[in-house]
């Protein structure tokens, strides 16, 4: 026999009532708890969801803010705010704060010169000029005679680096790096036998900025200056001028020559390069050669734009080049004999002669024609190999 279930007997049942009764409120909790739990549970989600497109959001418009940012070499794992890019010369205090000082006034320019002892007082004269017109100044001992110099009253001011049997070129590229220099407004990178009676230096600076000259240098006095090139002889009735004429003879110079040395030209004696010129320069400068010869030839190409126009020689404001004997220093940081100056005006007033005595200035003059014919031949290669580099000279001429 079949005993069939009977919902409304058992319900008759009080205890089966108070059964399913409490079966059905469990299950209504279960129920609550579910559909409770998994709002909870799609709003969380739903919140997750916001946030990691928030960031995914914030981390793509970083990207694409920075993405383009270069920072220096080397300092990509900082923030960008700490990283100081440039430099100065300024000296400053063991203690007692120099930052934001009001008082201090930045100067505008820097003379950096290469000195020996036997030029001490010519170098007095020039530095004096300079330190009343607001110059830092830099002087690169290449005998080692520092104290020698401390007799002078400006000695503490100058700031005095000694490396023996080196020249200007050779300290600029390792003391002047662009971005240690890049708050002055120009370089004055000076040799030591100059002449400055008739040399101001603000009244030149005055000149090259109203000039637009990026790269510059003073007029030198053809008729007391022992060795000088035609372009940078003074023409007394000009305040500036871009080039040199010669009508006659190989080599002539006329108003359509745009290369040295009838046009762009300054002597490697006494150059003064703007703030941009500079960071052209120092890249120029060999790291293995010393004397830098040649590399004038070349220097048009950084004087930011057209060289007829941006290079020139001012005649107002003029030095003499005294010629004498530097840079060859023996024993007892004695001077040699120099051999004697070549011919006033001669284009080739710098190349050696077989005349000269062996000695330690004639073997100075003899590495610097070779270091000469190095960079000659690296500027060649460099320009064949490079495809993407394009002569902005050649495009001109043509």
């Amino acid at each position: 026999m079949i005993n069939l279930f009977n919902p409304a007997s058992a319900l008759s049942d009080p205890k089966n009532r108070s059964f399913y009764c409490s079966l059905f409120i469990v299950a209504s909790l279960i129920c609550g708890a579910y559909f409770i739990g998994g709002a909870s549970i799609a709003k969380e989600y739903k919140e997750r969801l916001t946030r990691w497109k928030g960031i995914y959001t914030r981390q793509n418009t970083k990207f694409d803010t920075c993405k383009n940012r270069c920072q220096p070499l080397g300092s990509e794992a900082l923030p960008e705010g700490i990283v100081a890019q440039t430099s100065d010369l300024e000296v400053r205090p063991l203690w007692g704060s120099s930052v934001n000082n009001e008082n201090s006034k930045p100067s505008m320019s820097l003379l950096a010169i290469a000195v020996g002892i036997n030029q001490k007082e010519i170098v007095d004269r020039i530095v004096k000029k300079f330190l009343s017109s607001d110059f830092v100044v830099m002087l690169f001992h290449y005998d080692g005679a520092v104290d020698k110099w401390r007799d002078l009253n400006w000695s503490d001011r100058a700031i005095h680096v000694s490396v023996m049997n080196q020249t200007k070129w050779w300290f600029a590229k390792r003391f002047l790096h662009p971005d240690i220099v890049s708050e002055y407004e120009y370089i004055f990178l000076w040799d030591e036998d100059l002449g400055v009676e008739n040399f101001d230096p603000k009244r030149y600076l005055s000149i090259v900025r109203e000039e637009g000259l990026e790269i510059s240098q003073p007029a030198l006095d053809p008729d007391k200056s022992d060795v000088y090139h035609p372009i940078t002889a003074r023409v007394k009735k000009l305040k500036v001028h871009r080039r040199f004429y010669k009508f006659k003879g190989s080599g002539r110079c006329d108003d359509h020559s745009s290369a040295p040395p009838c046009a762009g030209w300054v002597e490697m004696m006494a150059p003064v390069f703007s703030r941009a010129a500079w960071q052209c320069v120092w890249y120029m400068i060999q790291n293995d050669l010393i004397h830098a010869w040649g590399l004038d030839v070349q220097l048009g190409y950084c004087a930011q734009g057209d060289r007829t126009k941006n290079v020139g020689v001012v005649d107002s404001e003029y030095i003499v080049h005294l010629g004498l004997p530097t840079l060859g220093v023996s024993d007892g940081n004695k001077v040699t004999n120099a051999p004697a100056p070549p011919q006033k005006g001669d284009p080739e007033a710098l190349a050696p002669s077989a005349s000269d005595k062996v000695n330690d200035r004639a073997k100075v003059r003899m590495q610097s024609f070779i270091d000469m014919q190095i960079f000659k031949e690296r500027w060649s290669n460099a320009v064949k190999e490079d495809k993407c580099w394009v002569d902005p000279f050649q495009l001109s001429a043509n």
